[in-house]
């Protein structure tokens, strides 16, 4: 968790051109116009079609402004496909489905055969009235970072307006609705992935008759308070790791004190610090780094997210434990960095502010907490930028269980330091058709992991769970480890 500039992620990268905004007047008939999706790098191009729907910012008094809403719609390949579209519901909460898609779009490029995939950029993400701040980058904090945050939270309220408070997902949900109208699609499939899952989940229970199949990718369980486990998850996580590596031949042989190394190096950067000079993964010129607790924290909870990442871990523990702090500190960066970037943390705070951290006090252990390496410093700091930051409308029954028939597919990761398969099992409760699909030594989202596009892509064609031929995960292995910083063995 960044302790100043983010408190869940996702992943994601994009830009998007806009055709100018059509009023909603007739929401049968939303304009669109040719467009590009442009990966900030320029590594993918894809074509769409887009276009902007305007809705009310607060539904309840529809004159007191507006939002507009920004999509783009890439065509299915197939053109005389009748399936239903597919509409991406980013993660974060923050982030933005058009950069989501052009970051991921191979992964989805089998359900694009014969689907529409439908991007809504959600209100306060993305091009979709951007709700976002500049906060202190967490190597810049003072040693008590409280105040600057305080005052950096002041700041972001005082920018953003009162109008921030209806960035929430219940707003967002008939924002979707409107969207599916506008389009005129009846039926629609949706794929929600972390954060997502909760507008996916909500929108099952408005609007069941509108919606084909789910897939929930990275599941929160509609009851969650989101933050409040993730201390305890994460250190699940990382501890599967580390088991792993022991239980692989060639990495406990090359790094036979991984667990020691590890716990020396908490409980080191818990009371010590040290300056470290990194190349700086932007602009390549020296940059002084405080290696401390919450840098050290930061490295081991991103890393974690994936089995990618994950296989550097066992080298930089290594390397670290001997002094070596500046690869695991240029991760460190790198990591906040590109999280930073993708995530409006105006709109997260909007969503965590109204509809998680008011709960946290029923569902926190703080003792439990306490004993991980991510201790209490998350909801710490959203006690204090909750304090400041105004509250949006919620549903009442937002954090009911979600009865549904409606065909449904949950992925989990095993090593998933968020959103572990006990949550997606939490979820998948009322859900009366539905598969739950875990992968050996993955972390957060699964779309684009071995064959899961595959299966994805079959699941939405034919909506039937149960049938859903799934041996290909048997044979599947997470990302080999590290046996040095050059990579893994040949």
């Amino acid at each position: 968790m960044r302790q100043l500039r983010g408190v869940v992620v996702w992943i994601g990268l994009g830009v998007c051109c806009w055709a100018a905004p059509a009023a909603a007047d007739d929401p049968a008939t939303l304009p669109l116009i040719e467009c590009r999706l442009e990966h900030p790098l320029h590594l993918t191009s894809i074509p769409a079609r887009c276009g902007t729907l305007r809705v009310p910012l607060d539904p309840e008094h529809p004159r007191e402004g507006s939002v507009d809403l920004k999509v783009a719609v890439v065509p299915a390949l197939n053109r005389r496909s009748a399936a239903a579209p597919l509409f991406l519901l980013a993660g974060g909460p923050g982030q933005s489905a058009m950069q989501v898609y052009v970051a991921l779009s191979s992964a989805f490029a089998r359900i694009n055969r014969n689907h529409a995939i439908v991007l809504l950029d959600q209100r306060g993400t993305g091009h979709s009235s951007l709700q976002s701040c500049e906060y202190p980058e967490d190597w810049q904090e003072p040693a008590d970072p409280i105040p600057a945050l305080r005052k950096a939270t002041s700041d972001c309220v005082a920018k953003l307006g009162q109008r921030v408070r209806f960035y929430t997902t219940s707003v967002a949900v008939r924002d979707l609705n409107d969207m599916r109208m506008a389009l005129g699609y009846d039926q629609i499939d949706l794929y929600g992935g972390s954060y997502g899952t909760r507008v996916a989940e909500l929108f099952m229970r408005r609007y069941p008759a509108h919606v084909h199949a789910v897939i929930l990718d990275g599941v929160t369980y509609p009851q969650q308070a989101i933050g409040a486990e993730t201390p305890q998850d994460g250190e699940r996580a990382l501890n599967l790791i580390v088991a792993r590596c022991m239980q692989t031949p060639d990495c406990a042989a090359t790094y036979p004190q991984l667990p020691n190394e590890l716990s020396a190096l908490l409980q080191k950067f818990g009371p010590q610090k040290a300056t470290v000079t990194i190349d700086d993964p932007n602009s390549g010129l020296p940059l002084d780094i405080e290696f401390n607790r919450r840098i050290l924290n930061a490295a081991l909870r991103l890393l974690s997210y994936s089995s990618t990442q994950a296989s550097l871990l066992p080298a930089l523990i290594h390397e670290a434990a001997h002094g070596k702090l500046r690869p695991l500190a240029a991760q460190s960066v790198m990591n906040m960095r590109q999280i930073s970037d993708q995530l409006a943390n105006g709109m997260q705070y909007s969503v965590i502010c109204s509809e998680d951290e008011p709960f946290f006090a029923g569902n926190i252990d703080r003792a439990a907490m306490a004993k991980t390496y991510q201790g209490t410093d998350m909801v710490d700091a959203l006690r204090e930028i909750c304090a400041l930051w105004p509250r949006g409308p919620v549903d009442a029954d937002l954090h009911a269980p979600l009865h549904s028939d409606i065909p449904t597919l949950l992925l989990s990761g095993e090593a998933d330091p968020v959103t572990p398969p006990l949550d997606a099992e939490r979820a998948a409760e009322g859900l009366t058709r539905h598969r739950h699909l875990i992968l050996k030594g993955e972390g957060h989202g699964q779309l684009s992991t071995g064959c899961v596009p595959i299966l994805a892509a079959d699941f939405l064609d034919n909506a039937a769970p149960d049938k859903l031929d799934a041996g290909c995960l048997e044979r599947h292995t997470p990302e080999p480890f590290f046996l040095s910083m050059t990579g893994p063995s040949p």
